[in-house]
């Protein structure tokens, strides 16, 4: 076989170089969009037909469906989409990725190929790069990633073997085609398998469209292949929820379910369906795709090695017409995979979109918690994940809403608190209520920590000023929040020391600590809804600032009495000591919870 290493170190280049442009093309994309992407989802996924029109829209902008369903298990897990929304988005990613193939179709094989201008669009792109504005530079981007695309698809064309010259090739096919449903399934698991490996369905259909082009394959068996291209990019969005909390891990099972379902029924259809495309494209052009491969069997090896090396001005003239009938059934075979590719797709969400509620409960049937799970996943992350490819915004969001989770953490040390002060010291529970609350506490000094390296990655992108504003506040939010659960924890250790002293409260005590909770409760009730909806108006300050004032004057109110109840010994003075110690806490906790709302206000305000 006359195909050697360097060919094929050629072939895995173009393959290289391809993924880049993709890759850069899209990334260019999503910063040009920027907070767009993520107004069009919130805006568009009022209901399941909406989600999926936001799905194809966005899809079709950024091209990648990878990128649009990793962002949309990234929404999951943040909390900003409902299971059922992300369904209907997933489905509509699903059409907004045939956009691609149809680009491929038009500008990689059509009879003009973009690829010539790929060297005078970088030269376009190159000023962009090295402008200072952040819009001209994601321009450049796309424009560079959109030239890198058409190379490495040249590439390929180019470093794919001839099968003319290398018949053997397409013996060891051959073994594969004509056997039914089963070369469908065979050429349906290499397009999976392919499509797991690049990482990138883009790519694989590329690859497809080459393969058949060339006569390696049949038009059916590359309906195949394409059919298994849809499948195996559901890996991608489930390989990014693996550290996800279960939402997001649902979300994408929903995706793989849902384009396992649609394999099925066009499994059963597959012949039929083949069909109705090949002849849609011969209505449209007079040629069937199906007859690609038929036709490169009338051609000898020299013949076709003319007509693809050569220019026609250079041809035998026997071989003018060979050469535009060659290059129209390329042309006509790209575009019938292309309409088979979107037609499977916009049939299936046809479907399947009727059955939303379905998946929902089948992904919650079949992706259960581990026994344990919900209490475990109290104590990690629950919206921010490492192993989740986010936006910069994206990010910062995923930080609001983990904010908000550290401070019903910190909530929920305060009702530790509460139950340990009103249960006798020598009851069992107290002790099993102080670990607990110990064990909350480290787990809070973890938190801020890793916000706040988690912030610290994001503060290093590319942010707008406002972002950077958002950033900074949510550090000082961050800060104020581990003190509560600092402040809620020193009073536990007060408690415990009372109960190793053999100290008990007198009930005006109790009494005076509960109404002391009750006026921070309210505090915390404030600071956990202005948190939900992150903005502030001056008059919410206002109340906020009444509230925290109302706490000094409780605790100044207490500290004079406490004086006269020791005058009057009401009280022991070692009970005093603890109780005064439990107050100033309870008036430190109001102190750091209008330290949260004031650092909101300055960013949201």
């Amino acid at each position: 076989m006359d195909y050697g290493l360097l060919d094929f170190l050629m072939l895995l280049g173009g393959l290289a170089l391809f993924l880049y442009g993709m890759k850069t093309m899209s990334d260019g994309l999503q910063k040009l969009a920027g907070n767009k992407l993520r107004n069009v989802l919130s805006a568009m996924t009022k209901n399941r037909v909406m989600g999926m029109l936001a799905g194809v829209l966005i899809t079709a902008l950024i091209q990648s469906s990878s990128a649009t369903t990793v962002m949309v298990v990234s929404f999951v897990n943040a909390g900003l989409l409902s299971l059922i929304q992300a369904i209907g988005v997933i489905m509509g990613a699903n059409i907004g990725t045939t956009l691609t193939a149809w680009i491929i179709s038009f500008f990689g094989f059509g009879k003009f190929s973009i690829s010539t201008l790929s060297i005078p669009l970088m030269g376009l792109a190159l000023p962009l790069i090295f402008s200072s504005k952040s819009k001209n530079k994601s321009l450049g981007e796309f424009i560079f990633g959109f030239a890198f695309l058409f190379m490495g698809l040249e590439l390929l064309k180019s470093s794919m073997p001839d099968l003319q010259n290398n018949p053997e090739v397409l013996a060891f096919l051959q073994n594969f085609t004509g056997r039914g449903i089963w070369s469908v399934l065979f050429f349906l698991l290499v397009g999976t398998i392919l499509t797991i490996i690049v990482q990138s369905s883009s790519a694989t259909i590329a690859l497809t469209l080459i393969m058949a082009v060339k006569g390696w394959i049949d038009f059916p068996s590359a309906a195949a292949m394409i059919m298994g291209e849809n499948l195996g990019t559901t890996i991608t969005a489930n390989i990014a929820a693996i550290p996800a909390n279960i939402s997001a891990k649902r979300a994408a099972f929903a995706h793989f379910l849902f384009n396992f379902l649609g394999l099925v029924w066009l499994i059963i259809v597959f012949s039929p369906f083949v069909n109705l495309v090949d002849n849609i494209i011969h209505k449209a052009t007079s040629l069937h795709p199906s007859d690609m491969y038929a036709f490169l069997g009338t051609i000898s090896p020299t013949e076709y090695e003319q007509i693809t090396t050569l220019p026609r001005s250079k041809l035998p003239a026997d071989l003018v017409n060979i050469q535009s009938e060659f290059m129209s059934y390329q042309a006509i075979t790209s575009y019938g995979l292309s309409l088979f590719h979107t037609l499977f797709n916009v049939c299936n969400v046809t479907i399947m979109i009727w059955f939303v509620k379905f998946y929902e409960k089948a992904c919650i049937a079949i992706i259960r918690p581990r026994k344990g799970e919900e209490e475990d996943e109290e104590f990690v992350l629950q919206y921010i994940s490492s192993g989740i490819a986010s936006t910069d915004e994206l990010s910062i969001l995923q930080a609001e809403k983990e904010t908000e989770v550290y401070v019903s953490r910190t909530r929920k040390m305060l009702d530790f608190v509460k139950k340990m002060t009103n249960i006798p010291h020598n009851d069992k529970k107290f002790m099993k209520l102080y670990n607990r609350t110990e064990k909350y506490e480290d787990v809070c000094d973890q938190m801020e920590v890793e916000i706040g390296s988690y912030l610290s990655k994001v503060a290093e992108g590319r942010l707008s000023h406002q972002s950077k504003e958002r950033v900074r506040g949510i550090l000082r939010e961050v800060t104020e929040i581990e003190s509560l659960a600092d402040s809620s924890c020193n009073i536990a250790r007060h408690l415990k020391r009372k109960m190793e002293a053999d100290v008990s409260f007198d009930e005006v005590i109790i009494e005076n600590i509960n109404g002391m909770f009750e006026l921070v409760d309210k505090a915390f009730d404030n600071m956990q809804s202005l948190l939900a909806k992150r903005r502030i108006s001056d008059k919410e300050l206002l109340v906020s600032n009444e509230i925290e004032a109302g706490i000094n004057q409780r605790r100044n109110r207490l500290k004079r009495e406490n004086v006269e109840n020791l005058n009057q010994n009401l009280y022991s003075y070692q009970s005093s000591v603890y109780y005064m110690d439990i107050i100033s806490e309870c008036e430190r906790l109001g102190d750091y919870i209008l330290n949260v709302i004031e650092s909101l206000y300055a960013t949201h305000g």
